[in-house]
């Protein structure tokens, strides 16, 4: 084996140690968020009291909040999904600057919830940018 075998060998080991770890951390955000869209997308579908009443004070009508509930659901299943991961995230970016600026201009709420999910999701859209490439690159084929 030579000195430039050895060497590059040495190199890649960290490398792909390097690639397990943020894959790991990405799967872990991305769980997270499945979870917290989950319950506030059923929140939102089943008819909690709390989002009606918010959604009523939204004043755009409880359509609304059936839709939103629905791609939080969506949204949440999509980020499970390795190939749609990325797309999930990025729907889910989408929604969180939708609910950060109702938290501020419309409810008068503290945004601080939907900013902190916009930031994971945008985390998780940026780590799997390349699976939404891939997918998006293998739509216009």
């Amino acid at each position: 084996m030579s000195d430039t075998s050895i060497m590059s060998e040495t190199r890649a080991a960290p490398a792909t140690s390097r690639r397990r770890a943020v894959n790991f951390a990405l799967w872990a955000l991305q769980a997270v968020l499945a979870l917290m869209f989950a319950m506030a997308g059923f929140a939102k579908v089943g008819g909690d009291a709390a989002m009606v009443e918010m959604f009523a004070t939204i004043g755009v009508g409880q359509w609304f909040r059936y839709l939103v509930g629905a791609l939080e659901i969506a949204g949440a299943l999509g980020v499970l999904v390795p190939q749609l991961s990325g797309l999930a995230a990025l729907g889910l970016v989408c929604l969180m600057v939708g609910a950060t600026l109702t938290n501020l201009l419309v409810l008068g709420a503290s945004p601080l919830l939907p900013l902190v999910l916009l930031a994971v999701s945008t985390l998780v859209a940026w780590g799997r940018r390349g699976r939404t490439t891939a997918l998006l690159g293998g739509l216009g084929r």
